[in-house]
């Protein structure tokens, strides 16, 4: 099962390993205070029944067994203080004292004991820490102190300490999972206008809130660089518009005088053939430049807004007639695998161009009597658009190189061609989110567009 996506967030996990960074470091403080707390409590405790011992034993060497029996009865009313006593003789038998019997002794060193009482007539068990002396005449002297309340505090903090904690880390998740909701929140908004930008948008900002916050200063840098970059391809579709109104026309015009001076030459002249070249060097002029637009209004995302679901099947089959006259000339076969339908989203028109560069530098590149395929396959990643060939192919090592504007290979340098055909494939793909990879077709090149899932004929963009 997929994690929810705040706890993917480095936010989150930043918060977490803090978390418990902070969790252990108050555990270790809070331990350490109250180790330090219950040991000074214990010293000060011990010194006080020292005291109270060394009296007591002064008195028995002065008054006898006797004397200090009576001295503990005078002390009788401490005991309502926490004063515990016990004075028995060489089996442990009572003489005096506010403890019943000689209670069951846990000695931890130096002569210091706790052990479990219970005080008076009552039923509950106390806790006490004190002291045993032995007296010449095999008598045995205890004095202790009720510790119960310090004892049961102790077992109140073991016990509280691990639900503590992990009362610590639950809210700490439940802060983290906050922060990083809204610190994914703030990152959508960013995100979704990259989104829209890349889509061709180039008007949209980034929202910026009023906390005055980092988000908020990223936000007003990242839109001054967008208004720049707004700017500056805004001056060059400007450019771009010009150079179509200004110099296209131009060249069309000029094409249309060369042909209608053609047409009033002798077609055996001399001049009729610089004419003819002059015709076709303008052509190919007029197909660099054609390319060229073509290319940058597909980087330029113009032609996301004429973007639709379609199948393309008929877009394959009206490409192929297109071109069957020409590979058939060449004594090139031209075939179609049977499909199904194939919906891809994008710009008919765009594609069917790219489409038609593939299948011309298939047909230009294979020998006669080769073989060209244009298949058209559903797969779990997308719809898979190929054109095979049995061509020379292109080494791997160039093909991405081949994709660049006017790179032409040497093996290509004698053929027509302006090195623009796989660029303008390359600007669709991107325009598309489609990926073109060039593969071998053992033998010849195999040129794939693997365009994203479509689910439906009547997908649209989000």
């Amino acid at each position: 099962m997929r994690k929810p996506r705040f706890l993917r967030t480095l936010a989150f996990r930043i918060v977490l390993i803090y978390l418990v960074a902070f969790a252990l470091s108050a555990a270790a403080i809070v331990a350490f205070t109250y180790w330090s707390t219950a040991n000074a409590l214990n010293a000060e405790t011990d010194r006080k029944v020292s005291d109270e011992t060394t009296t007591l034993a002064e008195l028995y060497d002065q008054l006898g067994i006797a004397g200090l029996g009576d001295a503990i009865m005078a002390r009788y009313p401490l005991g309502t203080q926490g004063q515990l006593y016990f004075l028995g003789d060489d089996q442990y038998r009572r003489i005096a004292g506010n403890l019943v019997h000689w209670p069951s002794l846990a000695y931890l060193g130096n002569g210091i004991v706790e052990f479990n009482f219970v005080l008076g007539e009552g039923t509950d068990i106390h806790r006490a820490r004190g002291r045993v002396v032995a007296l010449e005449g095999g008598f045995h002297l205890l004095v202790a102190r009720d510790v119960f309340e310090r004892y049961e505090t102790e077992r109140q903090f073991t016990r509280n300490l691990p639900w503590s904690l992990l009362l610590t880390l639950l809210l700490g998740l439940a802060g983290g999972a906050l922060i990083s909701h809204q610190l994914i929140a703030r990152l959508d908004a960013i995100n979704r206008t990259s989104r829209e930008i890349m889509a061709g948008d180039l008007s949209r900002r980034v929202p910026v809130g009023r906390t005055g916050d980092e988000f908020d200063a990223l936000a007003k840098n990242l839109n001054r660089m967008l208004e720049r970059t707004e700017r500056l391809m805004r001056g060059m579709r400007e450019v771009t518009d010009s150079i179509a109104h200004d110099l296209r026309t131009p060249l069309n015009r000029l094409r249309n005088r060369l042909e209608s001076i053609s047409g009033d030459l002798d077609p055996e002249s001399n001049e009729s053939g610089v004419i003819e070249s002059a015709i076709a060097e303008t052509d190919r002029l007029i197909g660099t430049f054609n390319a060229l637009l073509l290319i940058a209004e597909a980087e330029a995302g113009v032609a996301r807004e004429g973007m639709s679901a379609f199948d393309l099947r008929p877009v394959v089959e009206g490409v192929a007639e297109l071109y069957a006259p020409l590979a058939e000339e060449k004594g090139i076969g031209l075939d179609i695998p049977p499909a199904g339908a194939a919906y891809v989203f994008g710009n008919r028109n765009l594609i069917s161009q790219a489409l038609a560069n593939l299948v011309d530098n298939a047909i230009k590149y294979t020998l006669p009597d080769g073989h060209i395929e244009i298949a058209v396959e559903e797969t779990p990643s997308g719809t898979a658009l190929s054109v095979g060939d049995s061509g020379p192919g292109i080494p791997a090592e160039d093909r991405p190189r081949v994709l660049e504007r006017f790179v032409r290979l040497e093996a290509s340098r004698n053929s027509p061609g302006t090195g623009l055909g796989l660029s303008m494939v390359a600007a669709v793909a991107r325009l598309h989110d489609a990926m073109l990879s060039l593969e071998d077709n053992n033998p010849g090149l195999r040129a794939v567009l693997l365009f994203p899932v479509v689910r439906t004929p009547q997908h649209k963009a989000v």
